[in-house]
Protein backbone atom coordinates (compact mmCIF):
# COMPACT_ATOMS: atom_id res chain seq x y z
CA UNK A 1 0.00 0.00 0.00
CA UNK A 2 1.31 3.41 -0.88
CA UNK A 3 0.30 7.31 -0.96
CA UNK A 4 0.94 8.55 -4.55
CA UNK A 5 1.41 12.34 -5.50
CA UNK A 6 0.96 12.80 -9.53
CA UNK A 7 3.67 15.78 -10.64
CA UNK A 8 3.99 17.52 -13.67
CA UNK A 9 7.33 16.61 -15.48
CA UNK A 10 7.20 19.34 -18.47
CA UNK A 11 5.67 22.83 -18.58
CA UNK A 12 1.84 21.63 -17.45
CA UNK A 13 -0.95 20.31 -19.37
CA UNK A 14 0.60 16.68 -19.28
CA UNK A 15 -2.45 14.96 -19.25
CA UNK A 16 -2.49 15.10 -15.40
CA UNK A 17 -6.21 14.70 -15.25
CA UNK A 18 -6.17 11.78 -17.37
CA UNK A 19 -3.77 9.95 -15.20
CA UNK A 20 -5.49 11.32 -11.98
CA UNK A 21 -8.42 10.17 -12.66
CA UNK A 22 -7.45 6.70 -13.66
CA UNK A 23 -5.62 6.17 -10.37
CA UNK A 24 -8.56 7.33 -8.47
CA UNK A 25 -9.94 4.17 -8.86
CA UNK A 26 -6.94 2.58 -6.57
CA UNK A 27 -7.11 5.93 -4.00
CA UNK A 28 -9.66 6.02 -1.03
CA UNK A 29 -8.42 10.51 -1.04
CA UNK A 30 -7.42 12.45 -3.80
CA UNK A 31 -6.14 15.85 -2.64
CA UNK A 32 -5.45 19.28 -5.12
CA UNK A 33 -2.73 20.78 -3.02
CA UNK A 34 -1.86 24.03 -4.76
CA UNK A 35 -2.60 26.53 -7.93
CA UNK A 36 -5.93 27.74 -8.34
CA UNK A 37 -8.30 28.01 -11.10
CA UNK A 38 -5.31 28.93 -13.58
CA UNK A 39 -5.31 24.93 -13.81
CA UNK A 40 -7.00 22.97 -15.89
CA UNK A 41 -7.57 19.11 -15.49
CA UNK A 42 -9.39 17.72 -18.70
CA UNK A 43 -10.86 13.89 -18.25
CA UNK A 44 -12.36 12.30 -20.78
CA UNK A 45 -14.76 8.93 -19.33
CA UNK A 46 -17.08 7.34 -22.00
CA UNK A 47 -16.68 9.80 -25.18
CA UNK A 48 -17.86 12.75 -22.39
CA UNK A 49 -15.56 15.43 -21.46
CA UNK A 50 -15.24 17.41 -18.07
CA UNK A 51 -12.88 19.95 -17.28
CA UNK A 52 -11.80 20.61 -14.03
CA UNK A 53 -10.13 23.87 -12.34
CA UNK A 54 -10.50 23.37 -8.42
CA UNK A 55 -12.33 20.35 -7.45
CA UNK A 56 -9.47 17.39 -7.48
CA UNK A 57 -10.05 14.71 -10.38
CA UNK A 58 -11.21 12.24 -7.98
CA UNK A 59 -14.81 14.00 -8.31
CA UNK A 60 -15.94 11.88 -11.52
CA UNK A 61 -15.62 8.69 -8.97
CA UNK A 62 -18.61 8.32 -6.14
CA UNK A 63 -17.60 7.85 -2.45
CA UNK A 64 -13.86 9.36 -2.88
CA UNK A 65 -12.83 12.25 -0.62
CA UNK A 66 -11.92 15.00 -2.26
CA UNK A 67 -9.79 17.57 -0.98
CA UNK A 68 -8.53 21.67 -1.52
CA UNK A 69 -5.77 21.69 0.53
CA UNK A 70 -4.34 24.59 2.08
CA UNK A 71 -1.77 25.49 -0.68
CA UNK A 72 -4.14 25.99 -3.20
CA UNK A 73 -6.36 29.60 -3.84
CA UNK A 74 -9.59 29.79 -4.53
CA UNK A 75 -12.05 31.76 -6.40
CA UNK A 76 -15.10 31.09 -4.22
CA UNK A 77 -17.37 31.81 -7.31
CA UNK A 78 -15.38 29.43 -9.70
CA UNK A 79 -15.57 26.68 -7.15
CA UNK A 80 -19.39 27.22 -6.40
CA UNK A 81 -19.82 26.37 -10.27
CA UNK A 82 -17.66 24.19 -10.82
CA UNK A 83 -19.62 21.86 -7.97
CA UNK A 84 -22.77 22.90 -9.30
CA UNK A 85 -21.93 21.81 -12.35
CA UNK A 86 -20.47 18.26 -11.08
CA UNK A 87 -23.84 18.06 -9.11
CA UNK A 88 -26.14 18.58 -12.54
CA UNK A 89 -23.85 15.52 -14.16
CA UNK A 90 -24.50 13.18 -11.04
CA UNK A 91 -21.45 13.70 -9.32
CA UNK A 92 -20.76 14.53 -5.75
CA UNK A 93 -24.13 13.69 -4.78
CA UNK A 94 -22.50 13.46 -1.17
CA UNK A 95 -21.33 16.97 0.40
CA UNK A 96 -19.06 15.01 2.31
CA UNK A 97 -17.33 14.17 -0.30
CA UNK A 98 -15.73 17.34 -1.12
CA UNK A 99 -13.58 19.25 1.81
CA UNK A 100 -11.51 22.78 1.57
CA UNK A 101 -8.67 23.55 4.08
CA UNK A 102 -9.37 26.69 6.43
CA UNK A 103 -6.46 27.50 6.17
CA UNK A 104 -6.82 27.60 1.58
CA UNK A 105 -6.96 31.32 0.80
CA UNK A 106 -9.34 33.42 -1.23
CA UNK A 107 -8.92 34.79 -4.30
CA UNK A 108 -10.35 38.54 -4.20
CA UNK A 109 -11.71 40.56 -6.87
CA UNK A 110 -8.55 42.92 -6.52
CA UNK A 111 -6.32 40.55 -7.21
CA UNK A 112 -8.40 39.44 -10.43
CA UNK A 113 -7.89 43.37 -11.83
CA UNK A 114 -4.70 43.69 -10.76
CA UNK A 115 -3.34 40.38 -12.47
CA UNK A 116 -4.96 41.73 -15.61
CA UNK A 117 -4.05 45.22 -15.54
CA UNK A 118 -0.11 44.12 -14.92
CA UNK A 119 -0.31 42.09 -17.69
CA UNK A 120 -1.69 45.04 -20.12
CA UNK A 121 1.29 47.49 -18.93
CA UNK A 122 3.76 44.58 -19.12
CA UNK A 123 3.34 44.72 -23.35
CA UNK A 124 5.87 42.44 -25.06
CA UNK A 125 7.61 41.53 -21.93
CA UNK A 126 3.90 40.04 -20.64
CA UNK A 127 4.45 37.01 -18.45
CA UNK A 128 1.33 35.06 -20.15
CA UNK A 129 -0.83 34.73 -16.46
CA UNK A 130 -4.12 33.31 -17.28
CA UNK A 131 -5.38 36.61 -15.31
CA UNK A 132 -7.35 35.00 -12.94
CA UNK A 133 -5.63 36.36 -9.90
CA UNK A 134 -3.88 33.74 -8.90
CA UNK A 135 -0.28 35.20 -8.45
CA UNK A 136 -1.28 38.71 -6.76
CA UNK A 137 -3.45 35.68 -4.14
CA UNK A 138 -0.15 34.39 -3.43
CA UNK A 139 1.28 37.82 -3.23
CA UNK A 140 -0.80 38.50 -0.36
CA UNK A 141 -0.39 35.40 1.34
CA UNK A 142 3.83 35.56 1.63
CA UNK A 143 2.80 39.63 2.54
CA UNK A 144 0.41 38.05 5.81
CA UNK A 145 -2.37 40.11 4.17
CA UNK A 146 -4.21 37.48 2.51
CA UNK A 147 -8.09 36.21 3.41
CA UNK A 148 -8.28 32.89 4.22
CA UNK A 149 -11.49 30.80 4.44
CA UNK A 150 -11.39 30.77 8.39
CA UNK A 151 -11.17 34.54 8.33
CA UNK A 152 -13.94 34.45 5.59
CA UNK A 153 -15.98 32.47 8.02
CA UNK A 154 -15.84 34.52 10.94
CA UNK A 155 -17.71 37.90 10.19
CA UNK A 156 -15.60 40.47 12.37
CA UNK A 157 -12.28 39.05 11.06
CA UNK A 158 -13.92 39.08 7.19
CA UNK A 159 -14.36 42.86 8.15
CA UNK A 160 -11.84 43.99 8.72
CA UNK A 161 -9.28 42.58 6.60
CA UNK A 162 -11.18 43.44 3.49
CA UNK A 163 -11.71 46.98 4.72
CA UNK A 164 -7.94 47.66 5.61
CA UNK A 165 -6.85 45.61 2.37
CA UNK A 166 -9.59 47.49 -0.29
CA UNK A 167 -8.25 50.67 1.07
CA UNK A 168 -4.36 49.79 0.40
CA UNK A 169 -5.73 48.18 -3.12
CA UNK A 170 -7.75 50.51 -4.17
CA UNK A 171 -5.04 53.49 -4.08
CA UNK A 172 -2.62 51.24 -5.76
CA UNK A 173 -5.10 50.32 -8.65
CA UNK A 174 -5.99 54.08 -8.66
CA UNK A 175 -2.51 55.28 -8.81
CA UNK A 176 0.24 52.83 -10.28
CA UNK A 177 -2.25 50.22 -12.20
CA UNK A 178 -4.24 53.66 -13.83
CA UNK A 179 -7.83 51.49 -12.73
CA UNK A 180 -10.61 52.41 -11.20
CA UNK A 181 -11.38 51.62 -7.38
CA UNK A 182 -13.39 48.76 -6.22
CA UNK A 183 -16.38 48.65 -3.60
CA UNK A 184 -16.27 47.58 -0.30
CA UNK A 185 -20.23 46.74 0.13
CA UNK A 186 -20.57 45.17 -3.16
CA UNK A 187 -17.40 42.93 -2.74
CA UNK A 188 -18.48 41.94 1.02
CA UNK A 189 -21.87 41.18 -0.20
CA UNK A 190 -21.08 39.19 -2.36
CA UNK A 191 -18.61 37.38 -0.51
CA UNK A 192 -20.80 37.03 2.54
CA UNK A 193 -23.04 34.86 0.11
CA UNK A 194 -20.06 32.77 -1.01
CA UNK A 195 -19.38 32.03 2.22
CA UNK A 196 -22.99 30.51 3.27
CA UNK A 197 -22.85 28.40 0.17
CA UNK A 198 -19.37 26.58 0.99
CA UNK A 199 -18.98 27.03 4.97
CA UNK A 200 -20.59 23.48 5.00
CA UNK A 201 -17.57 21.80 3.26
CA UNK A 202 -14.99 24.16 5.40
CA UNK A 203 -12.53 22.27 8.04
CA UNK A 204 -9.12 21.25 8.86
CA UNK A 205 -8.05 19.67 5.66
CA UNK A 206 -4.61 18.85 7.52
CA UNK A 207 -5.92 16.75 10.66
CA UNK A 208 -8.37 15.07 8.46
CA UNK A 209 -5.73 13.65 5.93
CA UNK A 210 -3.64 12.53 9.11
CA UNK A 211 -6.50 10.69 10.46
CA UNK A 212 -7.22 8.96 7.18
CA UNK A 213 -4.11 7.75 6.16
CA UNK A 214 -3.38 6.62 10.14
CA UNK A 215 -6.47 4.48 8.60
CA UNK A 216 -5.11 2.89 6.23
CA UNK A 217 -6.76 5.10 3.68
CA UNK A 218 -4.96 5.69 0.39
CA UNK A 219 -4.08 9.27 -0.80
CA UNK A 220 -3.76 10.49 -4.35
CA UNK A 221 -1.67 13.95 -4.44
CA UNK A 222 -2.89 15.70 -7.30
CA UNK A 223 -0.80 18.62 -8.87
CA UNK A 224 -1.48 21.46 -11.04
CA UNK A 225 1.17 22.94 -14.03
CA UNK A 226 4.22 21.34 -13.77
CA UNK A 227 7.96 21.09 -12.58
CA UNK A 228 9.14 23.81 -15.17
CA UNK A 229 6.66 26.61 -13.79
CA UNK A 230 7.83 25.68 -10.47
CA UNK A 231 8.36 29.39 -8.90
CA UNK A 232 11.57 28.25 -7.08
CA UNK A 233 12.52 25.65 -9.94
CA UNK A 234 11.33 26.78 -12.99
CA UNK A 235 11.81 29.23 -15.91
CA UNK A 236 11.58 32.26 -13.40
CA UNK A 237 10.32 34.61 -13.84
CA UNK A 238 8.05 32.96 -16.74
CA UNK A 239 6.80 30.45 -13.33
CA UNK A 240 3.10 29.70 -11.99
CA UNK A 241 3.64 31.34 -8.65
CA UNK A 242 3.12 28.43 -6.01
CA UNK A 243 5.30 25.34 -5.74
CA UNK A 244 4.68 22.72 -8.11
CA UNK A 245 7.23 20.17 -6.80
CA UNK A 246 6.71 17.52 -4.70
CA UNK A 247 7.46 19.06 -1.75
CA UNK A 248 5.05 21.35 -2.46
CA UNK A 249 2.05 18.23 -2.04
CA UNK A 250 3.40 18.45 1.70
CA UNK A 251 3.15 22.07 2.22
CA UNK A 252 -0.05 22.46 0.43
CA UNK A 253 -2.00 20.06 2.38
CA UNK A 254 -0.35 19.79 5.58
CA UNK A 255 1.06 15.90 5.53
CA UNK A 256 4.61 14.88 6.10
CA UNK A 257 7.06 13.76 3.64
CA UNK A 258 6.67 10.28 4.87
CA UNK A 259 3.38 9.38 3.85
CA UNK A 260 3.99 10.18 0.38
CA UNK A 261 5.78 6.67 -0.77
CA UNK A 262 5.62 6.87 -4.53
CA UNK A 263 5.88 10.17 -7.23
CA UNK A 264 4.73 9.87 -10.53
CA UNK A 265 5.62 12.24 -13.12
CA UNK A 266 3.24 12.87 -16.25
CA UNK A 267 5.07 13.99 -19.09
CA UNK A 268 3.74 14.29 -22.67
CA UNK A 269 5.61 12.48 -25.11
CA UNK A 270 6.56 15.53 -27.15
CA UNK A 271 6.53 19.43 -24.96
CA UNK A 272 4.08 21.97 -25.26
CA UNK A 273 3.65 25.24 -23.03
CA UNK A 274 1.06 27.94 -23.10
CA UNK A 275 2.49 31.37 -22.43
CA UNK A 276 5.70 33.10 -22.82
CA UNK A 277 8.77 32.13 -21.81
CA UNK A 278 12.01 30.30 -23.15
CA UNK A 279 11.32 26.64 -25.31
CA UNK A 280 14.64 25.00 -26.78
CA UNK A 281 12.58 22.53 -28.56
CA UNK A 282 9.80 24.72 -29.62
CA UNK A 283 8.60 24.28 -33.55
CA UNK A 284 7.17 26.89 -35.43
CA UNK A 285 6.96 25.39 -39.14
CA UNK A 286 4.63 22.24 -39.86
CA UNK A 287 5.60 19.76 -37.46
CA UNK A 288 5.17 21.97 -35.10
CA UNK A 289 1.03 22.59 -36.74
CA UNK A 290 0.73 19.31 -36.71
CA UNK A 291 1.17 18.46 -33.45
CA UNK A 292 -0.74 21.28 -32.13
CA UNK A 293 -3.89 19.75 -34.02
CA UNK A 294 -3.35 15.83 -34.02
CA UNK A 295 -2.60 16.88 -29.67
CA UNK A 296 -5.98 19.23 -29.75
CA UNK A 297 -3.25 21.36 -27.94
CA UNK A 298 -5.22 24.60 -26.97
CA UNK A 299 -5.56 25.05 -23.44
CA UNK A 300 -8.07 23.82 -21.13
CA UNK A 301 -8.39 27.11 -18.65
CA UNK A 302 -7.68 29.85 -21.68
CA UNK A 303 -8.77 27.96 -24.94
CA UNK A 304 -4.88 29.55 -25.86
CA UNK A 305 -3.37 27.58 -28.64
CA UNK A 306 0.00 26.01 -27.10
CA UNK A 307 3.25 26.02 -28.38
CA UNK A 308 4.64 22.80 -29.27
CA UNK A 309 7.79 21.15 -29.37
CA UNK A 310 10.16 17.47 -29.65
CA UNK A 311 10.39 15.90 -26.56
CA UNK A 312 13.14 17.81 -24.15
CA UNK A 313 14.69 15.38 -21.76
CA UNK A 314 17.18 17.69 -19.84
CA UNK A 315 13.69 19.20 -18.62
CA UNK A 316 12.49 16.03 -17.59
CA UNK A 317 15.31 14.68 -16.04
CA UNK A 318 15.23 17.76 -14.46
CA UNK A 319 12.17 17.03 -13.14
CA UNK A 320 12.52 13.79 -12.19
CA UNK A 321 15.66 14.75 -9.97
CA UNK A 322 13.67 17.52 -8.16
CA UNK A 323 10.85 15.23 -7.30
CA UNK A 324 12.20 12.17 -6.42
CA UNK A 325 9.91 10.61 -9.18
CA UNK A 326 9.78 7.21 -9.09
CA UNK A 327 7.86 6.46 -12.31
CA UNK A 328 6.86 8.00 -15.67
CA UNK A 329 3.17 7.92 -16.87
CA UNK A 330 4.05 9.04 -21.00
CA UNK A 331 0.70 10.25 -22.38
CA UNK A 332 -0.45 11.19 -26.26
CA UNK A 333 2.41 8.68 -27.62
CA UNK A 334 -0.59 8.65 -30.41
CA UNK A 335 -0.11 11.82 -31.35
CA UNK A 336 3.68 11.01 -33.05
CA UNK A 337 1.72 8.90 -35.03
CA UNK A 338 2.86 9.80 -38.84
CA UNK A 339 6.26 11.02 -38.23
CA UNK A 340 8.70 9.56 -40.19
CA UNK A 341 11.35 11.17 -37.62
CA UNK A 342 11.08 11.65 -34.26
CA UNK A 343 13.75 13.75 -32.81
CA UNK A 344 14.64 13.95 -28.97
CA UNK A 345 16.69 16.85 -27.27
CA UNK A 346 19.39 15.09 -25.09
CA UNK A 347 21.32 18.36 -24.30
CA UNK A 348 21.54 22.18 -24.89
CA UNK A 349 24.19 23.72 -26.55
CA UNK A 350 25.38 27.47 -25.46
CA UNK A 351 27.66 29.37 -26.93
CA UNK A 352 29.89 26.62 -27.89
CA UNK A 353 29.57 24.85 -24.76
CA UNK A 354 27.18 21.19 -24.10
CA UNK A 355 24.76 21.72 -21.14
CA UNK A 356 23.22 18.54 -20.09
CA UNK A 357 21.61 19.94 -16.89
CA UNK A 358 18.27 22.61 -16.65
CA UNK A 359 20.38 25.99 -16.23
CA UNK A 360 18.77 28.63 -13.59
CA UNK A 361 19.86 31.15 -16.58
CA UNK A 362 17.02 33.07 -18.35
CA UNK A 363 19.81 34.24 -20.83
CA UNK A 364 21.03 30.85 -21.05
CA UNK A 365 17.78 29.25 -21.72
CA UNK A 366 16.79 31.90 -23.88
CA UNK A 367 19.83 31.03 -26.36
CA UNK A 368 19.88 27.39 -25.67
CA UNK A 369 19.60 25.30 -28.82
CA UNK A 370 18.64 21.44 -28.42
CA UNK A 371 20.85 18.94 -29.17
CA UNK A 372 18.70 16.33 -31.18
CA UNK A 373 18.99 11.99 -31.80
CA UNK A 374 16.48 11.12 -34.11
CA UNK A 375 14.14 7.34 -33.70
CA UNK A 376 12.42 6.05 -36.53
CA UNK A 377 8.62 6.64 -36.39
CA UNK A 378 5.73 4.50 -36.98
CA UNK A 379 2.68 4.83 -39.35
CA UNK A 380 0.14 2.60 -37.72
CA UNK A 381 -2.61 4.18 -35.37
CA UNK A 382 -2.25 3.38 -31.52
CA UNK A 383 -5.70 3.78 -30.19
CA UNK A 384 -6.70 0.38 -29.94
CA UNK A 385 -3.94 -1.31 -28.54
CA UNK A 386 -3.85 -1.96 -24.97
CA UNK A 387 -0.13 -4.00 -24.32
CA UNK A 388 3.22 -2.51 -24.14
CA UNK A 389 4.02 -5.45 -26.94
CA UNK A 390 1.37 -4.71 -29.45
CA UNK A 391 2.81 -1.14 -30.12
CA UNK A 392 4.82 -0.97 -33.41
CA UNK A 393 8.45 -1.65 -32.25
CA UNK A 394 9.78 1.97 -33.25
CA UNK A 395 7.29 3.32 -30.58
CA UNK A 396 8.46 0.67 -28.53
CA UNK A 397 12.16 1.76 -28.95
CA UNK A 398 10.98 5.86 -28.66
CA UNK A 399 9.91 4.77 -25.11
CA UNK A 400 12.55 2.80 -23.68
CA UNK A 401 15.44 5.71 -24.73
CA UNK A 402 13.38 8.20 -23.47
CA UNK A 403 13.44 5.72 -20.01
CA UNK A 404 17.04 5.74 -20.80
CA UNK A 405 18.10 9.37 -21.40
CA UNK A 406 15.51 10.86 -18.35
CA UNK A 407 16.40 8.33 -16.01
CA UNK A 408 13.34 6.92 -14.72
CA UNK A 409 10.89 4.25 -15.72
CA UNK A 410 8.06 4.25 -17.69
CA UNK A 411 4.89 3.05 -15.86
CA UNK A 412 1.80 3.84 -18.20
CA UNK A 413 1.69 4.88 -21.94
CA UNK A 414 -1.38 6.75 -22.92
CA UNK A 415 -2.34 6.39 -26.40
CA UNK A 416 -5.48 8.60 -26.73
CA UNK A 417 -7.31 10.82 -24.47
CA UNK A 418 -10.00 8.10 -23.08
CA UNK A 419 -9.50 6.31 -19.44
CA UNK A 420 -9.44 3.41 -21.58
CA UNK A 421 -6.84 4.23 -23.71
CA UNK A 422 -4.40 3.19 -21.10
CA UNK A 423 -1.14 0.53 -21.41
CA UNK A 424 -0.70 0.54 -17.28
CA UNK A 425 2.53 -1.42 -16.75
CA UNK A 426 2.77 -0.94 -12.88
CA UNK A 427 0.73 0.72 -10.77
CA UNK A 428 1.70 2.95 -8.07
CA UNK A 429 -0.35 1.76 -5.18
CA UNK A 430 0.83 -1.61 -5.45
CA UNK A 431 4.14 -1.07 -5.14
Amino acid sequence: MANVAIIGAQWGDEGKGKIVDLFTHDADVIVRYQGGNNAGHTLVVNGKKTVLHLVPSGALHAEKLCVIGNGVVVDPEVLIDEIRALKAQGHLANDEQIRISEQAHVIMPYHKLIDQARERLRGEGMIGTTGRGIGPAYEDKIARVGIRFVDLLEEDTFREKLERNIQEKNFYLKAILKEKALDFDQIHDSYCQFRDQLKGYVTNTGLLLDQKIRAGKRVLFEGAQGTLLDVDHGTYPYVTSSSTITGGACSGSGVGPQHIQQVIGISKAYTTRVGSGPFPTELHGPEGETLRREGAEFGATTGRSRRCGWFDAVGVRHAVRMNGMTGIALTKLDVLTGFKKIPICTAYRYEGKTIDEFPASSKVMQGAKPVYEEMDGWDQTLDNVRNFSDLPLSAQKYVKRIEEVIGSEIILVSVGPGREQTILLKNPFEK
